[in-house]
């Protein structure tokens, strides 16, 4: 009986110690295989760097096929959401961002980075989107007060639903946080001026026009500036302000701005008396580049008054 009993002692300890073993396998087999998946989304998403410059969609591939093995890694969604924005597909580059931040909201970037794709959204036909961009836009800011991204993006989504009041606000805080940018100071200055804040808006770019350092990226924001700068000093009634600021915007016009032509020329010809020679000169160029071309009918309004006052001043 003894022996008995000791032989069933020992079974008992003997089942004990393999069904622990069976468990210990089994949780080291799904240890090791979670930890397998990581990599492999990591070594993925490598991947997907390495082809994002070149084929975008391509690295999409990569990047989807990591997050389904590791949908917590956030650094991959965010990479992700950066590839749909080269490929300017919004929808997909928000709900991305949406997921990102579900699993690292402390990160203002992705918040950031979510309301401009919100914003995008609207700008292609989507109005309800700039309302939607304000709350991820508005905890970009609380999670990092110092990203004058936001504030400019939210100060777009209050203008669109019809609060100019705090438009005006969270324009002029980007421009405090970032006063170096010049594309935060022309929809502040054209803002005042539709509210008939004129000396507000002069102000604006008076000081946006010595901040912003000339430059292949700022030189369009610059030409903007001074183009706004000629409107304030027609308002004013200032002749001599809307000439010098339109010449100074000549500058920076380029290429892309063909319109430039009309308004120096139209400013000659409003002279008093009117500096013929130079508005001719400028409109009749304005009418070659312009009003016989392809971009006739963008332009439509000022084609009928160029040929207009070709024909005053040639009288």
């Amino acid at each position: 009986m003894r022996i008995d009993s000791k032989e069933g002692k020992l079974a008992m300890k003997l089942l004990k110690f393999s069904t622990v073993c069976v468990l210990a396998a089994g949780l080291l087999s799904s240890v090791t295989g979670c930890s397998r998946d990581k990599i492999e989304a990591i070594n993925l998403a490598n991947e997907g760097d390495q082809a994002v410059k070149i084929n975008v969609e391509g690295a999409i591939q990569k990047y989807e096929q990591a997050i389904d093995l590791d949908p917590s890694n956030h650094r991959i969604l965010w990479k992700l959401a950066n590839a749909y924005e080269k490929k300017e597909d919004w929808d997909k580059m928000a709900s991305t961002l949406a997921r990102a931040v579900l699993v690292a909201p402390d990160f203002a970037n992705y918040w950031g980075k979510k309301g401009h794709a919100l914003i995008m959204q609207a700008e292609g036909g989507n109005m309800d989107a700039y309302k939607a961009a304000q709350e991820p836009l508005k905890k970009c800011i609380e999670k990092d007060p110092n990203l004058a991204d936001c504030y400019h993006e939210l100060a777009e989504s209050y203008l669109w639903t019809d609060d100019e009041q705090a438009a005006l606000e969270n324009y002029t805080k980007a421009i405090e946080h970032d006063p170096s940018k010049g594309f935060y100071y022309p929809p502040l200055a054209d803002l005042y001026l539709n509210l008939k804040l004129t000396k507000e808006a002069e102000g604006v770019l008076t000081e946006g026009t010595k901040l912003v350092p000339p430059n292949e990226k700022n030189n369009a924001k610059l030409y903007n500036m001074y183009v706004l700068l000629a409107k304030v000093a027609q308002i004013k009634g200032d002749k001599a302000g809307q000439l010098a600021a339109v010449e100074k915007a000549e500058q920076f016009a380029g290429d892309n701005h063909p319109e430039f032509s009309f308004n120096l020329g139209s400013t000659y010809a409003a002279m008093d008396p009117p500096q013929k020679e130079k508005a001719l000169r400028l409109l009749n160029t304005f009418t070659k580049r312009v009003c016989k071309g392809a971009q006739a009918m963008k332009f439509k309004e000022e084609c009928e008054e160029t040929s207009s006052m070709i024909q005053k001043l040639g009288s």
